[in-house]
């Protein structure tokens, strides 16, 4: 999908040649293509917030101001080409609280590339930059408004429009689209787009980058338009206080500072836009491992009436810290879906880790499918003869075929490293399929590292693409104190491993506790499991709690010389801040992993309520479009009449209760077991169905039978899957009428006209 966006932008890019600028236009030209060194098929993808006109019919392509007369276009873009959008002007507003940033970007663009008598669907796209999540989109029209919200599974059952997969959709894992319906070319469009980030971390410092590089083509050709750029960021570093700023992209201006807090302008007027992402980051001055607990007490509109506590611990940026010493095993996953790309970078990522080992660290490789490989039927040191072994042994790995079989490499793991004494030892697994028996995995984790002496092996777990269960392995890496990371994009897979290999491989601080909370039963801990302290991220614990706070709180843990480690948390009441927000997207992923795990109703009504509250999408909420008509209250001599909005801004009025449109699932789901079995490659899916052709399927089904033996079932479907909402949710109800009377021949000759049938 990617690929065909684009295509389909540059498609557009050729279409918006034919229009008449007039005279007085800036220094704005055609796009240039790109040096043939430098074409990819990703090369017009959105780098900052953009708005595309959706062109179907060439024709209408014209300046809405100045009609050029070109000659007649025959023909329609299929698909259709996409021009983007010129902005009049873009805010961006960054709030930074610790790890966590929340960004709002607001921006005027104007559909300059339709005839003013014509409209035109308006495609949005955000990219979120890593570890985004978007929270909302707003649309403000001169007679409509739209903007997103998210409802209940249950409720969501209720609304008849559904969306198709291009009108609202992750375009790849961090690019968000959103399709707004015919706008009148000449309209000015404002937008709100809002999204949350998490802040990267090394060596004490935290460092933002928001995409925020437009391309010269969405600068407004005419010279005359005023161009204005904001940017004003805030950060909160939560509870550090010697903080210090340390670079910016743009040239920000300081407006204000106090204890670990400061805030920073930028405003100007500009010739053309930011032709760089935004980027800052701070640092925060410690050297030994500290933290704090942040209290406040919940919102009157929050569905748990019981008090915030978030716990924050640092590690510092002491360099002469001793790491632990370590025995690492590489569990990966070499069934056939693991072939090309996924398992290349795979390699890559292991053989970079295993070069980052100390000569007195141990390690192992097992390979599996349906059979298990071991690299050595133990332990090996880590010398440089040992890891160039295990280097030329995992590159002459290839894709094995069969299934995919988690436990039994995982138990054999789990023994080799049942004796370590004197070091850390940690399983990495890889995957990218689902088993049938991953809730047991995580029974058996569970008991097998309770008993499993002071330095029970650490889990990290890797997910490879949508087919694995990520809360499966989000939960297994839970129950063994480790890390959790995916790449759901293939050309990240190599990237965020390496990332998790390295947060594993960095551990300053196991076996963490504190004090107070196992004494006190009012508290509940959101992670029963608490993780280790990795120099190359801060650790965040929460949850909520009834009465009173313990008064003092102390961290303990053992250091990687096996010393032990207490750590006085102060405890302060959060200003300025929305914990509940800051906290939202970790909470909605620890609580949706353990209501998988348990089965648990109630859980999965919490997260919920919790995505909604915090606008977090979840596994248990849908988004939806709602649209909404802005009407004018004119004052005739009947008194009553209402008319669409025409006139004063101000005497807009209420049209009632918005439309609702449902879009597709935006979340990943719990894995595959299919696709899984029939070894089908990550990325390689085709986008789901619109769910009126599932409907279809479903209300057929009784008498699938008897179609299959006088059409092709595929090709009913694929016929649905193009038409639009309204006629297929119609079709849909027709066809189940028709099989209640067994009446299958009309409906099939109403589905594939001209296919007698077959």
């Amino acid at each position: 999908m990617a690929e065909d966006f684009a295509q389909a932008v540059e498609d557009g890019l050729k279409l918006a040649k034919r229009i008449y600028l007039g005279k007085d236009r800036g220094a704005v030209g055609p796009p240039k293509p790109p040096p043939p060194m430098e074409r990819s098929p990703y090369r017009y993808l959105p780098s900052a917030p953009m708005v595309y006109a959706v062109i179907s019919d060439p024709r209408i392509v014209d300046n809405p101001d100045i009609p050029s007369y070109q000659p007649h276009v025959h023909g329609r873009c299929d698909p259709p080409a996409l021009i983007p959008l010129q902005m009049n002007g873009v805010d961006l507003d960054v709030d930074c609280y610790a790890d966590t940033a929340f960004i709002q970007v607001s921006g005027s663009w104007r559909v300059h590339c339709v005839m003013g008598s014509r409209s035109c669907d308006c495609r949005i796209a955000v990219p979120t930059g890593p570890q985004g999540s978007i929270l909302g989109v707003e649309v403000d029209l001169p007679t409509k408004s739209y903007s997103t919200e998210l409802i209940g599974v249950e409720d969501s059952k209720g609304i008849e429009k559904i969306a198709l997969p291009e009108d609202g959709w992750f375009l790849k894992p961090h690019i968000f689209t959103l399709t707004i319906p015919q706008i009148d070319g000449g309209t000015n469009i404002s937008i709100k787009l809002r999204w949350s980030q998490k802040l990267s971390y090394n060596d004490g410092q935290f460092s933002l980058t928001v995409p925020f590089t437009f391309p010269e083509y969405v600068t407004p050709a005419i010279k005359k338009i005023s161009k204005k750029e904001k940017i004003q960021l805030n950060v909160n570093s939560v509870i550090a206080t010697g903080i210090l700023s340390k670079a910016t992209s743009h040239p920000l201006k300081e407006i204000r500072r106090s204890a670990g807090k400061f805030g920073f302008l930028y405003e100007v007027e500009v010739l053309t836009w930011s032709n760089t992402d935004f980027s800052f980051s701070y640092s925060v001055s410690a050297s030994n491992i500290f933290g704090g607990v942040l209290l406040q007490s919940p919102s009157l509109y929050d569905y748990d009436q019981r008090d915030m506590f978030c716990v924050y611990l640092f590690p510092g940026s002491q360099q002469s810290r001793k790491v632990f010493k370590k025995e690492i095993i590489f569990v990966v996953d070499i069934s056939d879906s693991m072939e090309g790309r996924p398992l290349e970078s795979t390699k890559n990522a292991i053989s970079a880790a295993l070069s980052k080992l100390n000569p007195e660290d141990s390690f192992n490789i097992i390979a599996f499918s349906s059979e298990t490989f071991l690299f050595s039927t133990s332990m090996e040191l880590a010398s440089e003869e040992a890891i160039e072994r295990a280097s030329e042994w995992i590159s002459t790995k290839h894709s094995e075929g069969g299934g995919t079989n988690i436990f039994i490499p995982l138990e054999k793991a789990t023994e080799m490293l049942s004796n370590t004494h004197g070091s850390i030892p940690m399983i990495f697994l890889v995957t990218d399929g689902a088993v049938e028996d991953e809730r047991n995995i995580c029974d058996w984790i569970k008991k097998r590292l309770t008993n499993g002496g002071s330095l029970c092996p650490r889990i990290h777990t890797f997910g490879i693409g949508s087919f694995c269960n990520h809360y499966f392995l989000r939960m297994l890496a839970m129950i063994g104190r480790g890390q959790y990371d995916a790449a759901f994009d293939l050309d990240s897979i190599e990237v965020q491993m390496q990332k998790l290999f390295s947060r594993g491989l960095s551990t300053i601080l196991a076996n963490i506790t504190f004090d107070a909370f196992d004494d006190h039963e009012q508290i509940e801990v959101y992670s029963s499991f608490i993780p280790d302290l990795s120099s190359e991220s801060p650790l965040t614990i929460c949850g909520r709690y009834q009465g009173s706070f313990p008064d003092t709180l102390k961290a303990k843990g053992v250091l990687g010389d096996l010393s032990s480690n207490v750590t006085d948390l102060k405890i302060e009441r959060a200003k300025d801040i929305l914990l509940d927000r800051v906290l939202a997207r970790q909470q909605i992923d620890l609580l949706t992993a353990q209501a998988w795990l348990s089965e648990n109703k109630q859980l999965e009504e919490k997260v919920a309520k919790l995505s909604i509250q915090t606008c977090n999408i979840s596994e248990y909420t849908r988004m939806v479009l709602l649209e909404k008509n802005k009407i004018y209250q004119a004052s005739e001599s009947s008194g009553s009449l209402k008319v669409p909005y025409k006139g004063d801004p101000h005497e807009i009025g209420d049209s009632g209760a918005p439309k609702k449109m449902l879009l597709q699932s935006l979340t990943v789901g719990f894995g595959d077991l299919i696709a899984t079995a029939e070894n089908i490659r990550p990325g390689s899916q085709e986008p789901k169905l619109p769910e009126v052709a599932e409907i279809l399927v479903k209300a057929t089904s009784n008498c699938c039978g008897q179609i299959c033996n006088q059409c092709c079932c595929m090709l009913c479907i694929q016929c649905c899957s193009k038409m639009n909402n309204q006629c297929a949710t119609v079709l849909a109800q027709l066809c189940t009428a028709l099989a209640c009377f067994g009446c299958l021949d009309c409906c099939l000759q109403l589905c594939c006209p001209g296919q007698d049938g077959r």
